[in-house]
């Protein structure tokens, strides 16, 4: 997984939507289907995207795969995003800094 791969897995707003759905509860394919506007197969690809980006997890129970966010995955994305900002506002802090020393 690389971090492009999980940026580009949330750029469709539609595996978005199947993303925000199991991460509020872990769901069945047949459920998630039920509560958005694409077929079963279809949720069934976006969920594979969002498993490769090592965003969803599944677990069988009996016959049926229930999907949950990843808590591993939300914490990767956070950590590499929280990097940069950090660096954002410390440039931006210097920024300030150093025009005020020129007033």
């Amino acid at each position: 997984m690389t971090y492009g791969d999980v940026f580009s897995a949330l750029g469709d707003s539609t595996r978005r939507q199947v993303f925000e759905a199991v991460a509020s509860q872990p769901r069945a394919v047949g459920a998630l289907a039920a509560e958005l506007p694409v077929s079963r197969p279809a949720v069934s690809q976006h969920l594979k995207v969002l498993s490769d980006a090592g965003l969803v997890v599944c677990r069988a129970e009996g016959t049926r795969r229930i999907y949950a966010a990843r808590p591993e995955g939300l914490a990767e994305m956070r950590d590499w995003l929280e990097r940069y900002w950090s660096d954002v506002l410390e440039n931006f802090a210097a920024e300030v800094n150093q025009g005020g020393r020129g007033s």
